[in-house]
């Protein structure tokens, strides 16, 4: 193997640490702000999750992305492999909830924050936003679970 080809597969799974840890940290902490019912904390809270998403979430989907297909053509595997469509179709459903996530944490951390500012209850539209932000986040946690499954046991 070359070096090339470690040092690809090295990112490859520090990406991938990189988007497990930071999306269930940041899931877990903005779901405690949320259980605490303080729009002050949520809006903090909003805040520093939307920023790990732009630092780290967002770099680490792309380096995901194009060192899994570097590493595919690099070992020539043809994308008719049950474990790799699979495992690029559950990007791709990942990346369907997450994008609606991350307007899902703008819309609650601006919700959160004029609340905190105007003295007044968290409205129905922020709670309506956290109804869809936590439905999305299953879907997206269990596709991540299922190509960490994919990626080790790479089924026929």
């Amino acid at each position: 193997m070359s070096m090339a080809y470690l040092w690809v597969k090295w990112l490859h799974i520090l990406s991938s640490t990189l988007l497990f840890g930071t999306g269930l940290g940041i899931a877990f902490f903005f779901w405690l702000a949320h259980r605490r019912g303080d729009a002050r904390v949520i809006a903090e809270t909003a805040r520093t999750v939307v920023i790990a998403d732009a630092c780290f979430t967002a770099p680490a989907v792309v380096v995901q992305f194009f060192s899994g297909l570097w590493l595919a053509h690099a070992l020539g595997l043809p994308f008719e492999l049950f474990w790799l469509k699979t495992a690029l179709l559950l990007f791709f459903v990942i990346g369907a909830c997450w994008l609606p996530v991350l307007w899902l944490q703008l819309r609650a951390r601006d919700l959160a924050r004029a609340a905190a500012r105007d003295g007044t209850p968290l409205p129905p539209a922020y709670h309506r936003t956290m109804r869809w932000w936590f439905w999305l986040g299953w879907p997206a946690f269990l596709s991540v679970l299922a190509i960490f499954w994919l990626m080790v046991l790479k089924p026929v």
